[in-house]
């Protein structure tokens, strides 16, 4: 069981919109104990029924099968070279894309080597990570510590 704000976290919508979601009653699931709503999770995510009017929602709905892409863009990295310190390494999982200066991956994951068919980026090197692995990015504020 989760509150609001993680349901609005997963669902990539704004605490408001689940609030209005649950009042509608169109959260599976979901009840009020005190103050707080608590809210299940149906294959890790909210389930949320489908309005009978309107545009469809846009609530993110997980892909089983997206495989999570890690490689390092060397345009930032030779950019870097001119006093700058951006993030280099891009974490793609879908449509998402996540820019890290590290990252953490709890599980198994492959190392692909590819110059004859880069990804649509032109990366030739990269690292698949399967869609139920834990991959953690992180930034650091003072580059010292890298």
């Amino acid at each position: 069981m989760i509150g609001t704000i993680e349901a609005a976290r997963l669902l990539k919508i704004c605490t408001q919109r689940v609030r209005q979601l649950l009042y509608e009653g169109r959260i599976v699931g979901a009840k009020k104990v005190g103050k707080f709503w608590q809210i299940p999770l149906i294959n890790q995510m909210p389930k949320v029924i489908e309005g009978k009017r309107g545009p469809k929602g846009t609530w993110r709905k997980r892909v089983s099968s997206a495989l999570t892409r890690i490689h390092v863009n060397s345009h930032k990295i030779r950019s870097n070279n001119h006093g700058t310190k951006e993030p280099v390494i891009i974490i793609r999982s879908g449509s998402e894309k996540i820019y890290a200066h590290g990252v953490q991956i709890n599980g198994s994951c492959n190392v692909i080597y590819r110059p004859e068919k880069p990804l649509d980026c032109g990366a030739t090197l990269w690292i698949e990570v399967e869609p139920d692995v834990v991959v953690k990015p992180f930034i650091f504020a003072n580059m010292t510590r890298f």
